[in-house]
């Protein structure tokens, strides 16, 4: 299946650039990118299945596999920046990297200093619990007690949401999720909020610690690529090329890649 993947994401890349060359009036993004034929894309490094370190220290994932096939169409290397989650669209801003492609939820705040290319996936939030309880609560505010300590990815929706449907809780961000987990595990809080996929993994991974999910996510999100706002040609190449992705299939590979085939899992630290 992964040679599959590769042959269609080189096939796909291949008409692509053919088909769409780059625009003569390139903003400031796309011209550096041009110019030094090095696509710069920020990603966190720790959030399976989409972006992740694996035990050499490599980096793999969804998101990983997804930008490498737009560097190959557009012909240049790419250099991934792994920076904490929380520092993705400071780093955007300032120029730092070209492109945030880290399971980004797309939200009206951060649509308001970035523009989204997408969505290219749907998400879903739920969390992640020891307690048999949590484990099958159907409403947000059943969160909301001043009894509960509850855990979210540092300056993420998840955080936002606890701090909405649950203030009398309390709230505790984390860095990375196997920091998270590692606390859920140790007692060390009730619950984490995260993606569904991330809750599911978590369960996969460590099938002795006692660890539940839900079954159905609590919200809905849609996941997109942050770029400039100030680039409207290069906001228009990559949302070409990920359109063309979805009607090629190789948004579907991917998809099956890393949410039906669990064996990357051994790849994990």
């Amino acid at each position: 299946m992964f040679k599959t993947t590769r042959h269609l994401l080189l096939a796909a890349a291949i008409a692509l650039l053919g088909a769409m060359p780059f625009h003569t009036l390139a903003g400031d993004t796309l011209e550096r990118i041009v110019d030094f034929e090095v696509l710069k894309v920020g990603m966190s490094g720790n959030q399976p299945p989409m972006t992740m370190t694996t035990r050499e220290g490599g980096l793999m994932g969804f998101d990983v596999d997804l930008a490498q096939a737009l560097a190959m169409a557009m012909n240049v290397k790419l250099e991934i920046k792994t920076i904490p989650f929380g520092e993705l669209m400071d780093a955007l801003e300032e120029d730092e990297i070209d492109m945030v492609l880290s399971n980004v939820s797309i939200t009206p705040a951060r649509t308001e200093v970035v523009s989204f290319v997408g969505p290219y996936m749907m998400s879903g939030m739920s969390i992640l619990t020891k307690s048999d309880v949590l484990g099958t609560i159907t409403s947000a505010a059943e969160f909301n007690s001043p009894e509960l300590k509850l855990l979210a990815l540092k300056n993420s929706t998840h955080a936002n949401f606890i701090k909405k449907v649950a203030p009398d809780a309390t709230l505790i961000e984390f860095g990375s999720y196997d920091e998270g987990v590692a606390l859920l595990i140790d007692d060390k809080a009730d619950a984490m909020v995260a993606d569904m996929t991330q809750c599911i993994l978590a369960v996969m991974r460590y099938p002795e610690s006692g660890l539940t999910t839900l079954e159905k996510p609590l919200t809905v999100e849609p996941i997109g690529i942050a770029v400039s706002k100030d680039d409207a040609q290069f906001y228009n190449l990559v949302d070409n090329y990920l359109t063309a992705y979805e009607k090629t299939g190789v948004l579907n590979q991917l998809r099956k890649k890393w949410f039906e085939d669990d064996s990357w899992i051994a790849a994990l630290p």
